[in-house]
This record gives structure tokens, C-alpha cells and sequence, in this order.
């Protein structure tokens, strides 16, 4: 969930001291948002250094797709033509976010056809249901939400493309969409983006064939549903069932918030590192063998066949 009024007016980015020499990926970012367009080479710069080596932007409403075509394009030219700067690599997927659904128009989705066919992104997503707001959970919006997100899934199909799911308050209703629909994650993979349901819905997800997608909320020590949730998953499935993820500007991890502060400073892709560290300490796994768990699940997740990068030197 995008909430820009939360950020600072300008960035201080948050330096990691990475003892990582290990390569991690960034499942969902919204890097191409204008609050780090003044900062964004630089910030990229700062994920490669913490190990980031891929880095996702996700879609929420139509008409920002083509600012995050542009965004990519900006990394990549800084990558190639900018004095060869070391910066992730960036992919895009696009979607029509379920908190947005008064916003979203029926001529959305034909155009999010269109722009799926002409730009290949590797996902559908982010979308979903959410009933977080009582302007969500209305007869007409959770209808157009319905609606919206089996057409999604209907393009996902066809296109042969994983989707990323955006779940708040609505597990048991994308559960039961996604069990009537044709849309197969053990085949197409897909992601549960920043699960934040409970133990048996945890498991359930993980059974259809997404990967829970973890963010820094993990870092909190008072996340004890999410931990719990997590925990349990892992214990049925093993560790493939994680992939990592910033959500920034959002979900900035617990150890990065300053109290000080009336409105705290935006999430980061370089904070991806504590995300990484928290889960190797939760289950007690070493670094380089949960590194190589999580860059097979991302790919398993997105059905691309990355390959694992040497060492950080």
C-alpha cells in the first residue's frame, strides 16, 4: 500500500553496513514514486552496495505505468552509459490495486492488456481485494473489486504471467476467488505481497503455489502474528516458501524508525538487508545458505531463471 503523506519532505537515506557479500532481490518496490526522483541513482547505488541485484516496480493505478517504464529506463541508463554505475537490475509489473478500485475506470484494464502486450512486464500485480477502509466494504466497490481482480487474474492466464497478490482484511475472499479461478501459481508462480494474514492462512496460499512475501514489518518485535504466521508456514514448507521485499517507501523496517521525528524518513531498497538478517536470524539459517533459498524462490515466484551472482567483492 502506497501512503505518500507519511513521507519526509526530502530523503536521508539509510546507510547498511553489509556484512552481506550476498545477493538479494527486491520482489516489490514502488521505486519509481516521485519521492525519490531527486535521490533515485544514488538510493539504486546504495541497494547494489547492501546486495541487492534485482529490483521489482509494481503498479497500482493505470496511469502511472509509464513512469515506471521511464524509471527503468533512468536506472538503466545510469547502469550502462553513466560511468557503468553498479545498480540493480529493474523489472516492472502492472497491475490495478483492489484500495484503489473507486479510482480505477473499465477502460483500465483493456489499457493494462494493451500495456502488458507492448512492454512485457514479468507479473500481474499488485491486485487483489482489500476491505482495510469502510469505503472498501460496500456492496458496489467489493463487486468492482471482484470484478477487477478476475479479469486480472483472466489476463494473467492468458498472458502466462505470475501475479502478485495485495490481500488486507480479505483472505478468505481472495481464497475463494482464486480456488473457483483457472489461474494455476503451482504452474504460473505469483506472490502473497506482504502477507499479513494468520497461521492457517499462511499455509493456505503456500498450498495453491504463491510464496509469502516479507517486508520489514518482520523486524518488529511486537509482530507476533506475522511471526507466528511466517513461522508456521516454514515449518510445513521449508524456507522456499519466502521471497523478501521492501514495499518502499512503506514498511520501513523497525530498527530504521526514528522517534524523534514527526514523520519518518521513506523506506528504501537497501533496507532490504534487514529483512534478509531478521529471517536468518528467526530460523537460525546462515546467510549464503539462505541467500542462494531466497534467489531460487524469487525466481520459482516470477517463473525467470536468474542467475546467482558471485560474491560481492
Amino acid at each position: 500500500m502506497v501512503t505518500v503523506a507519511t513521507l519526509a519532505p526530502s530523503l536521508s537515506p539509510t546507510f547498511i553496513d553489509s556484512s552481506s557479500e550476498i545477493p538479494i532481490i527486491d520482489t516489490h518496490t514502488h521505486f519509481d514514486m516521485p519521492v525519490f526522483a531527486n535521490d533515485r541513482v544514488t538510493l539504486a547505488t546504495q541497494a547494489w552496495q547492501s546486495g541487492v541485484r534485482h529490483l521489482v516496480l509494481v503498479g497500482y493505478v493505470q496511469r502511472h505505468f509509464m513512469r515506471m517504464q521511464q524509471t527503468k529506463a533512468e536506472l538503466f541508463a545510469a547502469a550502462t552509459d553513466n560511468l557503468n554505475l553498479p545498480i540493480p537490475q529493474v523489472y516492472v509489473a502492472a497491475g490495478l490495486h483492489p484500495a484503489y478500485i473507486h479510482e480505477h475506470q473499465q477502460t483500465d484494464l483493456p489499457l493494462l492488456a494493451e500495456f502488458v502486450k507492448t512492454h512485457q512486464p514479468i507479473a500481474i500485480g499488485e491486485i487483489g481485494m482489500d476491505t482495510y477502509e469502510d469505503t472498501l466494504k460496500t456492496d458496489s466497490a467489493l463487486a468492482k473489486q471482484r470484478q477487477f481482480f478476475i479479469a486480472q487474474l483472466d489476463l494473467a492466464v492468458s498472458e502466462k504471467l505470475p501475479v502478485i497478490l495485495h490481500i488486507r482484511k480479505a483472505h478468505a475472499q481472495c481464497l475463494k476467488i482464486l480456488k473457483e479461478h483457472q489461474y494455476d501459481a503451482q504452474q504460473l508462480g505469483g506472490i502473497a505481497h506482504s502477507f499479513s494474514g494468520g497461521e492457517q492462512e499462511a499455509k493456505a496460499f503456500v498450498e495453491l503455489g504463491f510464496k509469502l512475501g516479507v517486508t520489514g514489518q518482520i523486524t518488529n518485535p511486537n509482530a507476533k502474528k506475522l511471526r507466528r504466521a511466517i513461522t508456521c508456514a516454514v515449518e510445513k514448507y521449508g524456507l522456499d516458501c519466502l521471497v523478501l521485499e521492501t514495499d518502499c517507501p512503506d514498511m520501513l523496517p523497525y530498527s530504521c524508525y526514528q522517534p524523534s521525528l514527526d514523520t519518518q524518513q521513506p523506506n528504501v531498497p537497501a533496507n532490504l538487508a534487514y529483512v534478509f538478517a531478521q529471517l536468518s536470524e528467526m530460523f537460525s539459517v546462515d546467510r549464503q545458505t539462505l541467500a542462494h533459498q531466497l534467489w531460487k524462490n524469487s525466481c520459482e515466484a516470477f517463473k525467470i531463471q536468474w542467475q546467482y551472482p558471485p560474491l560481492i567483492s
